[in-house]
C-alpha cells in the first residue's frame, strides 16, 4: 500500500524510528508506482482481453487465435500483457468458484493444480529443448528424459493445470537463420492446439523474420500461417490443423507532434506525480513549464524509460534533502542502457530489446527553444516540422 501523504511539518514532529520507517515506506511506495494506462496500452488490453476471453469459453473444434503484442525495449509491453492476464485469471477463478462442479477439484496434501495463465521467457538462445525448461519451471513439472517426453510434459502440464492462456515473452529472440529456432517457432504453433491462446510479445515482430513464413490477410488483418509439414515438425498434430492466425498489435512510445499526443503524455505524467512522495513536490511537477518538454527529450515518450528516470530521480530527492525534482536534479542522473545483458534485468540487446535512443541529459549547443507547454521540438531541442 502507498504510504499516506503528510506534510513536512507532520515529519518533523515524528520520532527519529519513525522517521526512517516513514522514508522507507516513500522509497517502496516509488519503486512500486501503479502503471499508467496509456492510450496505446489501452488499445492493447482491449485486444488482448477480447481474444483471451472469447477463446476460453469457445468449445467447437477450431484453433484458436493467437495474438503478437510488438513494440520496442522499455514500451511496457511485459507489464501490460502481464496485467491483462492477470485480470482476465481473476474473473475466471471467480466465475468457476460459482460452478465447482465444472472445474477440477483440488487435491489434498498438494499445491493449487490450476494455472488458468503460464508466462514464460525465449531463452536467449533458443533450442525447443530450453523453451520446454522455460515452460516446465513455471509449473514445477519434470523436465523428462529428452526432447519428446519434455514436449510430451509441457503438453500434458497445460491440460492437466486447465491453462487457458500462455504469454511468451521475448519471443524475437528467436533467429530464423539458425535451425533450432526455426524449430523451436514450429513449437510453439504447434501448441495451438491445445485449447490454449498463445500471446507472443516481442520486439520489432515484423522485422524479425517470425512471419516470413505467414502472410497477412487483408480482409480479416490477421497473420496467417500455413500448416505445419510432417517430418522434422515436433508437432505430432500438424497434419490435422489448416491455419493459424495472429493479430498483431503495436504499442508504440507516446507521440508528441500533435496536440492530443502532448495531452496524453501529460496527463501520463500527471497520474505519476500523484504517487509522488515527496514534501516539496506537489502538482504540477512533473506536468507544467519545461519538465514535459525535458521529460520527453530524455525518455523519447518510452513509459520504462520515464519511470526510470522518475524512480532514479525520486532517491535522489530523498537523498539529497531537496524533496523535490526538478530539471537541476535530473540532469545530474544518467540512464544507462548499456548494461551487460543478464547482469542487469536479463535484456537482449542484440533483440532490440534495449532502445538505441539519445537519452543524454545534456542539451546540444544549439539555439535555446522557445518555452511552452504544447511546442514540439525533436531530439535536439530545436523546434521540429511539426510545428509548422
Amino acid at each position: 500500500m502507498p504510504v499516506k501523504k503528510i506534510s513536512l511539518a507532520e515529519y518533523r514532529l515524528l520520532s527519529p524510528r519513525k522517521r526512517s520507517l516513514h522514508d522507507l515506506h516513500r522509497a517502496a511506495t516509488h519503486v512500486n508506482m501503479r502503471m499508467e494506462e496509456t492510450p496505446m496500452s489501452a488499445v492493447v488490453t482491449t485486444l488482448m482481453r477480447s481474444r483471451i476471453q472469447n477463446n476460453a469459453m469457445r468449445i467447437g473444434p477450431s484453433t484458436l487465435d493467437g495474438l503478437m503484442i510488438n513494440g520496442g525495449g522499455y514500451q511496457g509491453k511485459t507489464e501490460t500483457a502481464c496485467r491483462t492476464a492477470a485480470e482476465f485469471e481473476d474473473t475466471w477463478r471467480d466465475l468457476f468458484e460459482r460452478y465447482p462442479a465444472y472445474y477440477l477439484d483440488p487435491m489434498p496434501g498438494t499445491r493449487d493444480l490450476i494455472a488458468p495463465v503460464a508466462y514464460c521467457q525465449t531463452p536467449v538462445k533458443a533450442t525447443p529443448i530450453g523453451l520446454c525448461e522455460a515452460i516446465l519451471d513455471f509449473y514445477g513439472a519434470p523436465y523428462g528424459k529428452n526432447l519428446r517426453g519434455m514436449i510430451r510434459n509441457v503438453r500434458e502440464s497445460i491440460k492437466a493445470h486447465a491453462t487457458t492462456v500462455l504469454l511468451i515473452d521475448d519471443i524475437t529472440r528467436l533467429k530464423m537463420h539458425r535451425e533450432d529456432d526455426q524449430d523451436t517457432l514450429d513449437l510453439i504453433r504447434g501448441l495451438m492446439d491445445l485449447d490454449v491462446t498463445l500471446v507472443l510479445i516481442g520486439v520489432n515482430i515484423p522485422r524479425s523474420g517470425l512471419l516470413r513464413e505467414g502472410w497477412h490477410d487483408p480482409r480479416t488483418k490477421q497473420w496467417v500461417y500455413a500448416p505445419l509439414k510432417k517430418g522434422k515438425s515436433y508437432n505430432p498434430d500438424a497434419s490435422t490443423q489448416t491455419e493459424r492466425r495472429f493479430d498483431l498489435v503495436n504499442l508504440d512510445p507516446f507521440d508528441y507532434s500533435s496536440d492530443a499526443g502532448i495531452a496524453a503524455f501529460v496527463d501520463h505524467l500527471v497520474g505519476i506525480e500523484n504517487q509522488i512522495r515527496l514534501f516539496n513536490a506537489g502538482p504540477g511537477t512533473l506536468s507544467e513549464g519545461e519538465m514535459p518538454e525535458y521529460l520527453y527529450r530524455r525518455t523519447h515518450g518510452i513509459v520504462g524509460l520515464l519511470r526510470r528516470l522518475a524512480e532514479d530521480g525520486l532517491v535522489k530527492a530523498m537523498e539529497s534533502g531537496l524533496e523535490d525534482l526538478t530539471v537541476d536534479l535530473l540532469d545530474e542522473i544518467t540512464i544507462n542502457l548499456g548494461n551487460v545483458p543478464g547482469r542487469d534485468d536479463g535484456r537482449d540487446a542484440e533483440a532490440g530489446e534495449i532502445p538505441d535512443v539519445d537519452t543524454a541529459p545534456k542539451r546540444k549547443p544549439g539555439p535555446r527553444p522557445r518555452r511552452g507547454r504544447n511546442s514540439v521540438y525533436d531530439d535536439r531541442g530545436t523546434p521540429s516540422a511539426a510545428e509548422g
